[in-house]
């Protein structure tokens, strides 16, 4: 589990000076939003900005413009979104930063949920003309769970937004969160001319530039320069000047403690799309994101610059290089140096394993890595047996249990439709079931084997015949189920000896199931279902989310 910088922690080991000041320049985080908020145009401009690429691509590019760096599924190329997580790593401004961008689309996966387990902090993407969105308050919800410190970037200000203390207030009353805006707009739409640093008292006025594909240039004024007046309108200008006044008079002090145990963002405002506010995001981020934090484990606290290396899988892919049919684990480290070729344990089995292939990956390009600090994101190819939230360490006791399981909300049966490639269709389910893509179902008493799948959203199930046919050739089709709700049974006593175990009552409409854990699970039409469930079945624990290794 993640743990914020404001819990007490267990006394410090001794130091390693090197692998200290390594760590420290670490920042790991990820950018959530809702689909079209600009979450992958930003991630684009802050790879310009950090002189990671030379030229940013755009989601919304035409053809004969470069791809999205990001994006590197061909399904993505094609439909102009992000639909696995990708890590990208490059240094700037001191810091060796480690970016893991995150689906975008509408029916964003449990891949999403997994990645937030990996990161150290977040940055919330806001469409400044439309607000909080729906997809932006579960992640949000996901981050404040496990404490996650947040950045908001109100984006689209070159367009007509909402008023900016509107915005702000929507963030405390929605999120509930406290909103600190470090930076102000100079108007929005077409009157928007830039971004007033508070913190510095400083106007920044930015050009455009041809579909934002280099850096803005930027003119730094005070507020009460001529150049500043005469750039805008005077309706503007003085709108402006009364809402710094506000903020100023409202005599609220920043406060690091707070952004750090995430109950207070810092807001900044601009355009992904023309640079407008990104490198006052960047630089100020790098400066207020906390480094690596220490983790929970059951037998107690790992901390980061602990010199032993300790580490947990938090995503799966395979074939990301068709041409060698690959398998990648996702690795983000906790604690100590890795080095390849290093023998650690895997918690889970017991092995012991030589990390031996380990590269760096940005998209789809890979190089070696010799060493990385906790932070880091590593990925190990080959065909080791990893599971998703496997835990690798130095030490045999440390256990992570990091990733959680989360509910469907839509379900499908998967049809092979060539029985000659049978062998080519089950192995390809079956990795990519490791990767996460959706989660498998058995029903007990079922004539014949086909695949019952359970995803977050139905974009999942699509992704999943296109990896399937384009990467296995194995051709096949997907069923949409009418169940649209699960839940878990347990029963509250312990099976007799002797006797049958016992199974829930299921209402009409409805369906028993069993999870890959062996738990059972409930689908049912509708939430209305729910409630004959639990009328039906007083003698079992019954939960929306899945038990923990079968257990409540």
């Amino acid at each position: 589990m993640f743990m914020p910088e404001t819990e007490t922690l267990a006394p410090e080991p001794i130091l390693d000076a090197h692998l200290l000041r390594e760590v420290s320049k670490r920042r790991t985080f990820a950018i959530i939003s809702h689909p079209d908020a600009g979450k992958t145009t930003l991630t684009e401009k802050l790879l310009l900005y950090g002189g990671a690429v030379n030229l940013a691509g755009s989601v919304t590019t035409r053809k004969d413009q470069r791809a999205t760096t990001s994006d590197w599924m061909e399904m993505e190329k094609q439909r102009g979104i992000s639909v696995s997580s990708t890590v990208l790593q490059f240094e700037y401004g001191g810091c060796v930063i480690n970016l893991l961008d995150t689906p975008g689309h509408k029916d964003f996966s449990e891949d999403t949920y997994r990645v937030l387990t990996a990161v150290d902090a977040a940055v919330m993407v806001i469409d400044a003309g439309k607000g909080i969105e729906t997809q932006t308050r579960k992640l949000f919800e996901v981050c404040r769970l496990r404490g996650v410190p947040i950045f908001t970037f109100m984006n689209k200000m070159d367009r007509p937004s909402r008023p900016p203390l509107e915005l702000l207030d929507e963030l405390e009353s929605v999120l509930g969160i406290q909103a600190m805006p470090l930076n102000w707009p100079m108007g929005d739409g077409p009157e928007f001319r830039g971004i007033f640093d508070r913190e510095n008292r400083q106007v920044h006025l930015f050009e455009r530039t041809a579909q934002g594909a280099y850096r803005a240039p930027v003119a730094v004024r005070n507020m009460e320069d001529e150049l500043v007046r005469d750039t805008m309108d005077a309706g503007v200008y003085r709108r402006v000047c009364e809402e710094l006044s506000l903020l100023e008079g409202a005599g609220s002090s920043f406060d690091l403690a707070a952004v750090q145990a995430g109950t207070l963002t810092p807001v900044f405002f601009g355009s992904a799309a023309n640079n407008f506010g990104v490198q006052l995001l960047m630089d100020r981020f790098l400066e207020l994101a906390p480094p690596p934090a220490p983790r929970k484990f059951a037998g107690g606290i790992v901390q980061p610059t602990e010199k032993g290396f300790s580490g947990f899988v938090f995503k799966i892919q395979a074939n990301m290089n068709p041409k060698h049919r690959d398998r990648v684990a996702f690795i983000r480290i906790v604690s100590g140096t890795f080095e390849r070729d290093m023998v650690v344990i895997n918690t889970r089995t017991g092995k012991r394993i030589r990390l031996s292939n380990s590269q760096r990956l940005f998209a789809k390009e890979r190089e070696t890595v010799d060493t990385a600090f906790a932070g880091d994101v590593v990925g190990i190819v080959g065909n080791h047996d990893f599971l998703m939230g496997d835990t690798l360490a130095e030490r045999p006791d440390i256990h992570f249990d990091e990733i959680p399981r989360f509910a469907p909300e839509c379900f499908a049966f998967l049809h092979n439709t060539s029985s000659a490639k049978f062998k080519r269709f089950r192995e390809g389910l079956e990795q990519l079931l490791k990767e996460g893509l959706a989660q498998l179902f058995e029903l007990p008493g079922a004539h014949q084997y086909i695949p019952l799948l359970g995803a977050v959203g139905p974009l999942q199930f699509e992704v999943l015949k296109y990896r399937l046919e384009s990467e296995y050739g194995a051709e096949c089709r997907v069923e949409m189920s009418d169940w649209k709700v699960i839940r878990w049974m347990t029963p509250m006593s312990e099976i007799p000896i002797g006797g049958k175990a016992p199974r829930p009552e299921v209402p009409s409409g409805s369906k028993l199931a069993l999870d890959a854990f062996g738990s059972f699970a409930v689908l049912l039409p509708d939430a209305w279902a729910v409630k004959s469930l639990e009328t039906r079945n007083k003698d079992w624990v019954i939960q929306a989310t899945p038990p923990k290794n079968g257990k409540p």
